[in-house]
């Protein structure tokens, strides 16, 4: 056995004996992680590593990933954010694709940029990916491997391009700085000082971004872009001995570096005495603090050993088990605190050490309260580790969920086994595939006590090596405790003596009383979709489409027409709390946290809400447990529970969470799109703190049974893995048992109209840097066709492509511009186009000039037939991707259900007959109707 840890050995002592006393095969009962056989790993003589597996999840589609063990720790000061600028340049220009031939030629088969086509840089690393590749399009394969291999060696770099892309990572910075990011900015100087990790964020320092001289940048790509950092992943419906034969042509010319720069994995110091940190930002909303006990990371080749696993495993029962405990007292009336959760993993930015970490949102008015209860929850845990029938659910859930992935082991999707090897090939994470891992996991986790769990705490609570933090909102009369008091808290409660946890635990049913059920009256087969009706004795309608996209699946949807639109608008805080409130006190005989205990080990839930036009509910289950979502679904119809208790709290928390939401400048900013698109009706407004006690509990459940008393006009659909032999009568015992009065009833039209004509709106919203937000929203009248949802969709992602190219790339005026359109039907037939964008306030005249202008340009020539033809592309490809996928069927079903329009059928001939004199018309008649509000929230900049 290689060599772990030794307080991760010490710990899991009472388990290791399994091992030998399980009857495993020979090779499981080695000590070492044996690497999934279906993945071809290899690796080129100049030191670049390749995973290959073949995989037709989706079927005719690969995903083509590099991964470097590369990221912004490598900078140097004068470097601050090149890294990340690095990543932008990969899609400007390459030697086999110059320019924005690349991203051209990509889109030209399908792959969406930002979507399918896209990177990340952290700390420690950098990932490309080009996913859902159709392979069967000539070429695709060869020209995405030279992709990746440009990516690796083969940058342009070209000047102009540089310049460009430095306004668009300016306007990424200026999106992305928030009340988060100055925290993150202020603290890990302190947190991490005379480290590396000190300053060390991706997006970097803007000033070297708009100074640095292109040199640098290129110094920078070939220092550290080489082929021993970097691991090609490939995964698809391929050839496997094919690939690895294009990667050793394609890649050999890639030259090693023997006498490269060092690639250093940056220690973290440890810490006698806590590190305190106190940071106030006046756009933070809550109070929240954080305690990191720091501890050793598992050493990279101590991962591929079986204990690994065992240590994975125990890490996860106890953070579940915690995290489950602070979710019990979040529901007490008296609860301190709004949130509170623990994890275990990389210490903030640094993969060198691990930290167990506790998170608290607070209560203003209780904050040392709320930081205490996660201390002493913490320490709890600490001094008497958990129970055994905490153990067992948490045990019983996580067997669960390995049963489920073995199961769906022939419908795994690219994109899991992606995310695998790219860990494997950056930290060594083992990869022995679902085979192996539940054939161990199944037989040894039964067998681990909560004994071993236990002394496995000790080790991530180090005596040393504590850091405390507090982020709070920066406003008057806000007492927050100093850092000397904080410090003193935490000492006070590690020297004290905590009463263990005691575990309330229920053996009853999960229905007392079994429902009489009803009777199938009328039972017919559907050729539209391959579907069985089935009316129930009490009119409820279940229609069933048994599919095997999904081995342990079953996903249920239902609905009736009514909604709140039922009640007055004057009852609007109590009708627009029904989903948060109604079912607060849980169902049945059980509170939501009984109920988690008594579902413990099951897939399956359910969820019922309101909306404004219907009462719907929405489910899933693996296969054997489609009986509890039938008893779930049954029990959220007939047996909402009150628990004044659980409602005291839930007004608690709410209130914390809404009392300083207007600071944050995207809250002020909805407000006054709501207000400037529905005229401030009453049902569009915002719920506000001061707004939660009037809120009636009684009536709020009064409301919801009144609109699940009838479930005759109810038509539920289930889709998935379902036998219907099998299950017919589980359906007709629950949902023929549903209550069932006959009520005649439709939805009622409140008027919630758009403001029609041209209008505008222009505020100052003062932020700590200066930024214009832009919302234009365009309504008009249009007919709810299968066609006009296809023009405005195809409508919507050929304005995405042209503000891309005119907007984002042309003038690096944003990070990116945001389109969306839509077609309602209910109350009424209308369209809907949304732009939303941030830009430098200087920059707005200009950018909004350009969207009008394409605007205009849309509705006098149409789209350019380039544009046209990557999206209609793209669809197609997507829709046989979604002919695989059990929610789209669901979806399909009800949309014909409910508006008799069939989007399965004719999809790809529709598509294809669209052509651009369409969608100029289309166009034409929806904006030329001249309805658009614009809202815009400026920052300026100070003189």
């Amino acid at each position: 056995m290689r060599q772990i840890n030794s307080w991760i050995k010490a710990s899991l002592f009472a388990a290791l004996f399994i091992l030998t006393s399980v009857g495993f095969s020979a090779q499981a009962q080695s000590s070492q992680i044996p690497q999934d056989p279906k993945v071809r790993i290899g690796k080129l003589d100049n030191g670049l590593t390749y995973y290959i597996r073949k995989n037709d999840q989706p079927a005719n589609r690969a995903d083509f990933y590099i991964a470097q063990k590369v990221g912004a720790i490598q900078e140097e000061p004068s470097q601050r954010g090149l890294a990340h600028f690095l990543e932008h340049m990969c899609f400007n220009g390459t030697t086999h694709f110059p320019g924005n031939q690349l991203i051209q030629y990509l889109e030209s088969i399908g792959v969406k940029f930002g979507e399918n086509l896209n990177a990340y840089t952290s700390i420690d690393e950098t990932v490309y990916n080009i996913s859902n590749v159709p392979v069967t399009v000539e070429g695709a394969i060869d020209s995405c491997l030279y992709i990746l291999h440009d990516w690796s060696n083969d940058l342009i770099l070209d000047p102009k391009e540089i310049d460009k892309e430095r306004g668009v990572i300016t306007e990424e910075w200026r999106t992305r700085m928030s009340a988060g990011q100055r925290y993150m900015d202020n603290t890990l100087p302190v947190i991490f000082k005379d480290t590396k990790y000190s300053d060390c964020l991706p997006i970097g320092d803007i000033d070297v971004v708009n100074n640095f001289k292109y040199q640098t940048l290129r110094d920078y790509y070939e220092k550290w872009y080489r082929p021993d950092l970097q691991g090609i992943i490939i995964v698809g419906d391929i050839d496997v001995d094919q690939i690895e034969n294009k990667i050793k042509t394609i890649f050999a010319d890639i030259p090693a570096q023997p006498d490269a720069a060092e690639r250093v994995y940056f220690p973290v110091n440890d810490n006698k005495e806590p590190i305190v940190v106190s940071y106030k930002d006046k756009e933070q909303t809550n109070v929240m603090f954080n305690i990191y006990s720091k501890h050793d990371v598992v050493p990279r080749e101590a991962k591929g050993d079986i204990s690994y696993l065992q240590y994975t495993y125990a890490v996860n029962m106890i953070t579940t088990m915690l995290d489950n405990r602070l979710n019990e007292i979040a529901e007490q009336a008296n609860s301190p605190y709004v949130y509170a959760g623990v994890y275990d993993g990389s210490f903030i930015v640094a993969q060198t050490k691990n930290a167990f970490t506790g998170a608290v949102v607070c209560k203003e008015d209780n904050i040392k309260a709320g930081i205490q209860t996660l201390l002493n929850e913490i320490e709890r845990m600490r001094q008497h580790g958990f129970t055994a029938s905490e153990y067992a659910r948490a045990r019983a859930n996580y067997l669960s969920g390995l049963e489920s992935s073995y199961n769906e082991r022939e419908k795994t999707k690219n994109a899991a086994y992606v995310n695998e090897y790219v860990r494997l090939f950056l930290d060594n994470e083992p990869a022995p595939g679902i085979d192996f891992e539940y054939t161990i996991m199944s037989a040894i986790a039964p067998q681990i006590p909560v004994e071993a769990i236990n002394q496995l705490i000790p080790g991530l609570l180090t005596e040393n090596n504590k850091v405390l933090s507090l982020f709070a909102p920066e406003k008057e009369g806000l007492v927050l405790p100093t850092n000397e008091e904080l410090v003193k808290m935490f000492n006070a409660t590690t020297n004290s003596k905590l009463e263990p946890y005691v575990d309330q635990v229920s053996d009853e049913p999960l229905l007392s009383e079994e429902p009489t059920g009803g009777k199938v009256v009328k039972e017919e087969t559907n050729t539209i979709f391959g579907t069985t009706t089935l009316t129930l004795s009490n009119g409820v309608k279940v229609i069933v489409k048994p599919t095997t996209y999904k081995a342990d699946q079953i996903i249920m949807s239902g609905y009736s027409y009514g909604g709140n639109s039922q009640f007055e608008d004057s009852e609007f805080i109590n009708f627009s709390n029904i989903n948060s409130v109604a079912l607060i006190g849980g169902i049945g005989s059980f509170s939501n946290v009984e109920l988690s205990k008594v579902l413990a080990g099951k897939l399956a839930s359910v969820n019922t809400s309101v909306g404004y036009l219907t009462e719907s509910v929405s489910g899933f289950s693996a296969p054997k447990d489609f009986e509890t979502m039938m008893q779930l679904t049954y029990l959220n119809f007939t047996s909402p529970r009150k628990d004044q208790e659980a409602f005291e709290s839930f007004l608690g928390r709410q209130k914390a969470l809404l009392a300083n939401a207007e600071m944050n400048p995207s809250i002020t900013f909805g407000d006054s799109i709501r207000s400037a698109m529905y005229n401030n009706h009453p049902r569009a407004t915002r719920i506000h703190a001061a707004d939660l006690d009037k809120i009636n509990y009684d009536r709020v459940i009064e409301m919801y049974k009144d609109r699940f008393k009838d479930a005759s006009d109810f038509t539920f659909i289930l889709v998935g893995n379902i036998d219907l032999a099998k299950d017919k009568p589980l359906i007709e015992k629950y949902l023929g048992g549903l209550p069932s009065i006959d009520r005649k009833e439709n939805f009622i039209d409140r008027k919630i109209d758009t403001a029609k004509g041209m209008k505008n709106k222009e505020f100052i919203k003062k932020q700590d840097h200066a930024k214009a937000s832009i919302f234009t929203y365009y309504t008009g009248n249009t007919d709810y066709t299968f066609k006009n949802k296809m023009l405005m969709n195809i409508l919507s992602q050929v304005m995405t492509l042209v503000y891309t190219e005119k907007v984002r790339e042309d003038e690096g005026g944003t990070y990116g511009v945001g389109v969306q359109g839509g077609i309602s039907k209910l109350p009424t037939e209308e369209g809907s186009f949304i732009i939303n964008f941030d830009t430098d306030p200087d920059k707005r005249a200009k950018l909004m000039e350009i969207i009008y202008r394409e605007i205009d340009n849309v509705c006098e020539n149409g789209a350019s037939k380039k544009d046209l033809d990557k999206v209609k592309e793209s669809m197609l490809k997507q829709y046989s991707e979604l002919l695989n996928e059990n929610g789209y069927w669901s979806g399909a079903i009800d949309e014909y259900l409910r508006n008799g329009i069939n989007i399965v059928e004719g999809y790809e001939d529709l598509i294809k007959s669209i052509t651009n004199d369409e969608i100029k018309a289309f166009a034409k008649d929806f904006f030329g109707q001249k309805n658009r509000i614009e809202v815009v929230m400026i920052s300026p900049e100070e003189k």
